[in-house]
């Protein structure tokens, strides 16, 4: 960083900065767990001399906050390949289920929305559909920070609910499913290897999520992989050039992540499907009547809590996958 020529090449510049800022918090992490450590050791002695229930409480709560960041620094040393450290592109699908599915679309949203919030980062829309009668088409966010992609990546899947629906007026029971895609966020550097041939490119009006700061030009760009029938939308950069590049980008991720799953060395060799958002394909389900139940299904993790995951409490149910993961299960 001292070096007079460190800024001559921006792009390699900004990497530099941004593994300095990723060492510095990690250290900062070690020297809170430190910390934390210490005044457990303090309390439990003065708890020990006293007797007193509040100094017992306190160490008792310390105890708790210190496991808790130990739990979450051995789970980011899982976090070795080769774009864990990448921000995420994160995107929603409902599935079979109709107007229900969209709705259980939009509350996947928030939970997820709720747990980058928690975890510190930062989280814009790169496209959003909203349905005019309720829920969402699709959605797809960019969640920004340290390992965005490495914690998510294990959220890659089919997701489905059970409850009494709203939308019922008889009150009955609906299955809903809705479909969770993660890819990394590539560099601006990478260049898409895919055949002008293999796509179809459309435009649309950007409408923004909600429906605010709609265009008057089609800016919006979707393009759909016709081999495989992946589909990107990107509406959030100022001009259709710009959303197309950016949607290529998320596209050729997509691409490399089906490729790396199929064992493929090649995109050109990919064709079918990208995948089913109907029963049988469920990573989780969610059970709100006649019982309540969260169970991830590749794990066995559950919980009764509901509400509490749908608050954005996943971390029990991303530790056991990327710890399933690890061990090749």
């Amino acid at each position: 960083m001292a070096a007079p020529d460190f800024w001559d090449e921006p792009a390699k510049a900004q990497k530099v900065m941004k593994e300095i800022k990723r060492i510095e918090r990690t250290l900062e992490a070690f020297d809170e767990v430190e910390q934390l450590l210490s005044d457990v050791e303090v309390l439990a002695d003065m708890a020990s001399e006293s007797g007193e229930a509040d100094l017992v409480r306190e160490a008792e709560e310390t105890h708790e906050r210190f496991l808790g960041k130990v739990d979450a620094m051995t789970t980011e040393t899982l976090l070795t390949e080769e774009y864990d450290q990448s921000n995420a592109l994160f995107s929603i699908h409902p599935g079979s289920g109709g107007l229900d599915a969209q709705d259980w679309a939009e509350m996947l949203l928030r939970m997820y929305t709720r747990w980058a919030e928690d975890h510190d980062y930062k989280v814009s829309y790169v496209d959003f559909q909203r349905d005019t009668e309720g829920g969402i088409k699709n959605v797809t966010l960019l969640i920004q920070g340290d390992y965005a992609y490495g914690y998510l990546k294990t959220e890659r899947g089919v997701h489905r609910l059970v409850r009494m629906s709203p939308f019922d007026t008889a009150g009955r029971r609906h299955t809903s499913f809705a479909s969770v895609d993660v890819t990394p966020e590539l560099s601006e550097d990478v260049v898409p290897e895919i055949s002008p041939d293999d796509l179809r490119i459309d435009t649309y009006r950007s409408s923004g999520a909600g429906g605010q700061h709609v265009n008057k030009t089609d800016s919006a760009v979707r393009i759909t992989h016709l081999p495989t029938n992946i589909v990107v939308s990107c509406q959030n950069e100022r001009s259709q050039h710009q959303n197309r590049e950016y949607a290529m980008r998320m596209l050729y991720a997509k691409l490399q992540e089906l490729a790396r799953q199929e064992n493929k060395e090649k995109i050109s060799e990919l064709t079918g499907d990208y995948g089913q958002i109907t029963w049988g394909n469920q990573i989780r389900s969610y059970v709100f009547q006649p019982y309540t139940l969260v169970k991830d299904h590749r794990t066995g993790i559950e919980t009764g809590n509901v509400q509490s995951v749908m608050d954005g409490d996943l971390d029990p149910f991303i530790n056991a996958a990327l710890n399933a993961l690890k061990r090749g299960e």
